[in-house]
């Protein structure tokens, strides 16, 4: 069987390796004679696979003893919700940056629990750049510090960790876990839907700074409360076990690429050529200040809009799957997470020059 090039933003592409042993394994998981997926939660075997996952996700992010690190369900968006409830701690503001679709969802559900201060925005330039360190303005009394990282949908990148000033800082890096290095003790809260370098779409993983659990709003649900989550080792009900166990195939794949360290420097790479390409080629352009642009997400736009149908009907022909932009924003847009190879980005690099020389 041929596989395609998948260069879709979430649901995204999986290691073909670890899809391979998720299919060897699926009926008869280590000659225990059931799936993995048909097995107790709590049993001896899936509680090992879960410890060794949670291992090799701080192992990778070299994640302080000081943080828990919880396997929860409904997405990243879910979390919109779950980090007022849980993070607020008697204060009634939080500051939020707003440089995209995400952060502003992430906004309008905050406004159901806090006063919202938005430290700054980019939404005047139509979210093609991240604001620098100095245009944040910051409230010392908020609660939290909220921003989005990577903006999967624009393709903007923060180049910096912002400076909070003792306040918590707290980011969704749903499209930027595992593809470069970061110091996670910056960190108040990190948080990341699973469908971009993790694994299957309904697992998130909240990492989290102890002192940060509990204190939360009244009448939080008991299910949306972080500390809840990490006394019961994400097991207060039926977790997403099978959601969990590909994420620990995931996580072990990429140990054995060499890290976070080596599949960086492969992003890099990938994305470099590809914007080189974008950059050479005048029928082609992205709009994304280069200094922000994502090296996980690369939207770009043809010579013109009267191109995208036929386009995106060779780009399937040809097998490169996936390349529509975001509704809301149209164009095309190339996912290249930690599990597109170079390989495909060679392969679209060479259509789209192909296609511009065909008009």
């Amino acid at each position: 069987m041929t596989r395609l090039y998948n260069f879709c933003a979430g649901p995204a592409a999986l290691p073909t390796d670890v899809l391979t042993q998720a299919k060897n394994e699926l009926l008869n998981w280590q000659e225990k004679g059931l799936s993995i997926m048909e097995m107790s939660h709590r049993s001896p075997e899936f509680v090992s696979v879960a410890q060794k996952a949670e291992q090799d996700l701080r192992d990778l992010m070299a994640i302080p003893d000081n943080y828990k690190v919880l396997f929860m369900q409904g997405g990243a968006s879910s979390q919109f919700s779950m980090i007022p409830m849980n993070l607020l701690r008697g204060k009634t503001t939080a500051d939020y940056i707003n440089t995209g679709q995400w952060s502003k969802k992430a906004i309008a559900e905050a406004k159901r629990y806090c006063d919202v201060n938005v430290a700054a925005t980019t939404e005047g330039n139509n979210f093609t750049s991240a604001p620098s360190q100095g245009e944040l303005k910051l409230n010392p009394e908020a609660a939290y510090v909220h921003y989005t990282p990577n903006e999967t949908i624009g393709g903007v990148q923060f180049d910096y960790i912002p400076e909070t000033n003792g306040v918590p800082l707290v980011a969704d890096y749903s499209s930027a876990i595992l593809s470069e290095e970061i110091d996670v003790s910056k960190f108040g809260m990190i948080y990341a839907g699973a469908q971009k370098n993790i694994g299957p779409a309904g697992l998130c993983i909240v990492i989290i700074r102890e002192d940060l659990l509990g204190q939360t709003l009244e009448a939080t649900p008991t299910m949306f409360d972080y500390k809840v989550a990490a006394d019961n080792d994400s097991m207060y009900n039926t977790p997403p076990s099978y959601g969990w166990y590909l994420a620990g195939l995931v996580f072990a794949w990429l140990k054995a690429q060499g890290g976070v360290k080596a599949i960086a420097e492969i992003n890099r790479r990938k994305a470099q050529k590809l914007y080189a390409f974008i950059d050479a080629n005048p029928f082609y352009a992205n709009p994304v200040a280069i200094n922000n642009r994502s090296i996980m997400n690369v939207p770009f736009t043809l010579a013109s809009a009267d191109y995208d149908k036929a386009f995106l009907a060779a780009a399937d022909k040809a097998g490169l799957l996936n390349l529509a932009g975001h509704r809301s924003v149209g164009g095309m847009r190339a996912s290249i997470y930690n599990a597109v190879g170079e390989d495909a980005v060679d392969a679209l690099i060479a259509f789209m020059d192909e296609f511009a020389n065909d008009q």
